[in-house]
């Protein structure tokens, strides 16, 4: 039987599931190292690290039903593609059926060291696919399909949408553009979360000794990175309230955790500070000893009461030099720390 004779009995045929938006398909063939005048049709696009998917449909020409097996060869590397066939399929008469091709190239394509070894004059973006597609027999197997294909490989743009559909359809103009889309993004994605940088809670940690010199809050290295965020960012509150009970007791809430408790009475809250004798001899209803004395007294002087959870451990020292950094020079005081 001669090829003039021969008729399929299996006709295939090819569907890339990605939109169309690697160029003209004369280009891509060119650029495949193929030396065919013909152009080759339903190229795939992938994109380092996102899946793509080739539909091939088989229907069967012939009146018996036939058995079947698909094999892909290419001179890409196998493990791009998850294509597996245990065993041979059938397919009845005048019936069509559906199978994807995954493929799948991996995410540093562009970046691996194969990519930026300088002994090539060019990375190979585009690889040549060929489909087989035979029938078997008991112990005879015949090739009634063949269909071929460019996996054509690219980097992702998002420049394209900017240009004219026109000008996307160019596969060159779209590799020129990621030069410059590569060059610049690390910049604009900067620009767009600037916000972030500025946040003493969000920022890079290396970030923070500047932030902290921008508001003139000196570096405790006592205090873990957590803690050393939230003074920062809350520097100006504790400048504005520096020398009083309301900022001595937010700077506590800011290393110890402890709750305000705005709304309980001073004596029930978790961080309280107390000043015992504020008045001497008082006409009228008055607590000795809460709110007015008798005799002689220490002026000037309160006392911290701090109530943590059971278990958890606080710093006695750090807090002392919490409260001799925030008070009058001229105060004096007690800690007490269950």
């Amino acid at each position: 039987m001669t090829q003039s004779n021969y008729r399929p009995t299996l006709a295939i045929k090819l569907a890339s599931m990605q939109p169309k938006e690697a160029a003209d398909a004369s280009a891509l063939a060119g650029f495949a190292g193929n030396n065919a005048e013909v152009a080759i049709a339903n190229n795939l696009l992938l994109q380092p690290g996102e899946p793509g998917e080739m539909l091939v449909q088989l229907e069967n020409l012939s009146s018996r039903p036939l058995q079947w097996r698909l094999e892909i060869e290419g001179d890409f590397p196998l493990n791009w593609c998850s294509w597996q066939q245990e065993e041979a399929e059938e397919i009845a008469p005048n019936q069509k059926v559906d199978r994807s091709l995954s493929f799948q190239v991996p995410e540093d394509y562009f970046e691996a060291q194969y990519a930026l070894d300088s002994g090539r004059d060019r990375l190979k973006i585009n690889y040549e696919t060929q489909i087989y597609v035979y029938a078997e027999a008991e112990t005879q197997r015949q090739l009634v399909a063949y269909r071929v294909f460019n996996l054509c490989v690219r980097p992702s743009s998002s420049y394209l949408n900017y240009l004219p559909g026109i000008y996307r359809e160019v596969d060159f103009i779209g590799r020129f553009l990621t030069i410059f889309e590569q060059a610049f993004d690390p910049a604009v994605q900067t620009i767009d979360v600037l916000w972030a940088y500025l946040d003493p809670l969000t920022a890079p940690e290396a970030l923070l000794p500047f932030l902290a010199h921008w508001v003139a809050w000196p570096i405790d290295r006592r205090w873990d990175i957590k803690h050393q965020r939230r003074l920062i960012r809350n520097a100006v509150e504790l400048y504005r309230w520096h020398g009083t009970r309301r900022g001595l007791r937010f700077y506590l809430h800011l290393y110890t955790g402890l709750p305000l408790d705005e709304e309980l009475p001073e004596a029930e809250k978790h961080i309280s500070i107390e000043e015992i004798f504020t008045h001497g001899f008082v006409m009228g209803k008055t607590l000795i000893g809460r709110d007015s004395m008798l005799g002689g007294g220490r002026p000037f002087h309160f006392i911290v009461r701090l109530r943590p959870e059971p278990g958890k451990q606080i710093d006695e020292r750090l807090v002392r030099d919490i409260i001799e950094r925030e008070k009058p020079a001229f105060c004096t005081y007690d800690l007490l720390i269950p």
